[in-house]
């Protein structure tokens, strides 16, 4: 198991790296110019080059990605003189569009992204695996139909129409929850819930529909396996049998999926928390794309990245647990 996790955290620091890399050589390329758009509209080109050499783009970008993997293990200096600014460790470089920590902006906004991530996490899996395992249990009964034709039409929404007629019909119609507006969850935990809840709706239906078939699946496979009858002949409860012995078994290609699924929630973090307004990590990562800002956007590639193979690494150790099959 030691030898197992050396090799995977090996492998998580190569994947970091080739990802910044990867990102660090498309900016490269890009037609765009980060020291004009950091310094301004009526910019002379004395000025431009004061910032481009400020900002170190005036170096090749070789010496650029290796100043800025340096910096985020020992922090670095931004600029020269007087005009010279240290960025603490971890730097991730400061922002063109508002000279600003990347660092700081993304743990600033990581709370709004981690609840949302989290609560809708929860949530998909509560209704994925209850509407899978309910079916499976009740194959080809009218139970059964009805819960696959509605995953089959929840995963066919795409989020951004899920969110538009949640706000409309549950905010504007029927005035149960108020607009969402972001509460920290140590401040008020009931409005930090009742603010979350319809953007967790929303990206929840659509992950809960792919688990639901998923689970649906793995629950009717794991139920006819020898195991289950050698169980119910030994007159266990039937709780008992689908909960330890068929859950269980079932559980295992939910995990794998589970674990790409979290790490990938940016992509429809951006959508969601554009439409709700809420100050997270995607409407940060959206501005960066569209001001072309390199750090901030390097920065949320890496986070996000290094959440994702978290994630999957803590899912490959859960085999362990859920079957006693795996051994590494």
């Amino acid at each position: 198991m030691i030898l197992y996790l050396v090799r995977r955290l090996l492998a998580l620091a190569g994947v970091l790296l080739a990802i910044a890399a990867v990102t660090f050589l498309i900016f490269y390329v890009l037609p765009t110019d980060p020291a004009a758009a950091a310094c301004g509209k009526t910019c002379s080109a004395e000025r431009l080059a004061d910032v481009r050499q400020y900002l170190g783009l005036d170096k090749p970008v070789w010496e650029q990605f290796a100043d800025f993997l340096t910096g985020i293990f020992t922090g670095r200096t931004l600029g020269t003189g007087q005009f010279a600014v240290h960025c603490d460790f971890p730097c991730l470089g400061y922002s063109y569009e508002n000279s600003l920590p990347v660092w700081n902006l993304l743990m600033d906004r990581l709370p709004v992204s981690a609840s949302l991530a989290v609560g809708a996490a929860v949530l998909w899996l509560l209704l994925g695996l209850g509407a899978g395992v309910t079916a499976a249990l009740r194959k080809d009964t009218a139970t059964d139909k009805a819960l696959m034709v509605g995953a089959v039409a929840a995963a066919s929404l795409p989020v951004y129409f899920t969110s538009v007629m949640l706000i409309y019909g549950v905010i504007r119609v029927a005035g149960l929850l108020p607009y969402p507006s972001y509460q920290a969850l140590t401040d008020d935990p009931l409005a930090w819930a009742s603010n979350l809840l319809l953007p967790w709706t929303a990206l929840a239906l659509l992950y809960a529909a792919m688990y639901a078939r998923q689970s649906r699946g793995s629950m009717i496979e794991a139920m006819a396996e020898p195991y289950i009858r050698t169980a119910r002949a030994k007159g266990m409860p039937e709780r008992t049998v689908v909960v330890k012995h068929g859950l269980r078994s079932g559980m295992t290609p939910i995990l794998t999926i589970f674990g790409i699924d979290l790490g990938g929630l940016l992509a429809g973090a951006v959508i969601t928390e554009s439409i709700f307004g809420l100050p997270g990590i995607g409407r940060l990562f959206y501005g960066a794309l569209v001001s072309s800002d390199q750090p901030v956007v390097l920065g949320v590639t890496l986070l996000a990245a290094f959440f994702i193979v978290v994630a999957n690494l803590v899912v490959d150790l859960l085999y362990a647990v859920v079957d006693p099959r795996v051994r590494y």
